[in-house]
């Protein structure tokens, strides 16, 4: 049995590692960077897939299962991974490989619809946990937001004003992984500033345990009009089950999302998901109207258009000061 690396770009070897994914019912993920075969007889009868710092596509022909493939595989994944400086790892597959990553040093994390698990090498989730648990607030309603951003806007501000009035406390989430048009670094800083003002929240950086390319990886491709509703269901059940009982959450705060596909399935599987029994109390979703402005929803996405087009003007009007400076900036800095 030999072993190769096949980067991405090699279409015609990637299309080979298509055909053998769909015998093992699974769809090749559109974000690998780099793939791991095994070949016997010339033919794939393993492989894997590194994307950023999280293992996927893995999986053995039923053939050769039970004869060490495994390990292998994870070990020619690994030296890739340590190679690139990712030591903080996590690994998509199916439940019945629990056992068989659980040896190569990985342990379980949640799973979704008894189809996929995640699991991961460090388990710093527990580290997290205790971290959240130290910012729990004491009240009847905890509300909660997790939040892109890109960039911050008077609608975004809408959202978590209301929020605000209605809750106790408030916990809102910056989603942290670097995949938008704004930085993390100025989302954050935007978000801060924007709602400074208010007292009854917490403003939490993101992790990779929301919304991530961990979690959530295709919520970052959002080309496909469409999102894999294990993943949804996955990023939730961490949520649910991990991070909102640290928090003592009790209610999930959305904005009505009419423009974009991705968002507005996300929040119509949030609604079933988070009110499901399970160990903790359910969560209520509550979906808020969007803020117009000139009769249509104010929104990152019409922000980031008028940005393309240099309608400086027309942006003053949907975003607050501090997001206005630095879009102000940005343009005058391209134009030059």
């Amino acid at each position: 049995m030999v072993f190769s690396e096949v980067p991405s770009s090699n279409t015609i070897r990637v299309q080979k590692i298509k055909e053998f994914l769909e015998k093992e019912d699974l769809e090749i993920s559109e974000d690998i960077e780099t793939f791991v075969i095994a070949k016997e007889d010339d033919a794939i009868v393993a492989c894997g897939g590194l994307s950023g710092k999280v293992l996927k596509n893995i999986a053995i022909d039923e053939s050769i299962r039970g004869e060490g493939v495994a390990l292998s595989l994870m070990s020619e994944l690994l030296k890739i991974a340590y190679s690139l400086g990712r030591d903080e790892l996590f690994l998509f597959t199916k439940p019945m490989y629990e056992d068989v990553f659980e040896s190569c040093g990985f342990k379980y994390i949640e799973q979704a619809n008894q189809q996929v698990i995640l699991m991961e090498n460090r388990y710093n989730i527990d580290a997290y946990k205790k971290r959240l648990r130290k910012l729990r607030q004491s009240g009847d309603v905890i509300g909660s937001i997790v939040m892109n951003a890109n960039p911050f806007t008077l609608g975004h501000r809408h959202l978590v004003e209301q929020a605000c009035l209605r809750s106790h406390w408030v916990h809102l989430f910056v989603v942290k992984e670097d995949a938008s048009f704004f930085s993390f670094e100025d989302r954050y800083r935007l978000i801060c500033e924007g709602l400074a003002d208010l007292k009854n929240l917490t403003i939490h950086e993101g992790s990779d345990y929301i919304i991530s390319k961990a979690t959530f990886p295709t919520y970052f491709i959002k080309d496909k009009r469409c999102i894999d509703s294990l993943y949804t269901e996955l990023d939730l059940n961490i949520f649910r089950n991990h991070l909102a009982p640290e928090l003592g959450v009790t209610h999930r705060f959305v904005g009505e999302e009419p423009l974009c596909v991705v968002t507005n399935e996300y929040n119509m599987q949030m609604k079933k998901i988070l009110a499901k029994p399970s160990a903790f109390p359910p969560i209520e979703v509550i979906e808020l109207p969007r803020i117009e402005y000139n009769h249509e929803p104010i929104s990152a996405s019409r922000v980031r258009k008028l940005m393309k087009e240099g309608r400086l003007e027309e942006i003053s009007h949907l975003v607050p000061s501090s997001t206005y400076r630095l879009i102000e900036t940005m343009l005058s800095t391209t134009s030059h």
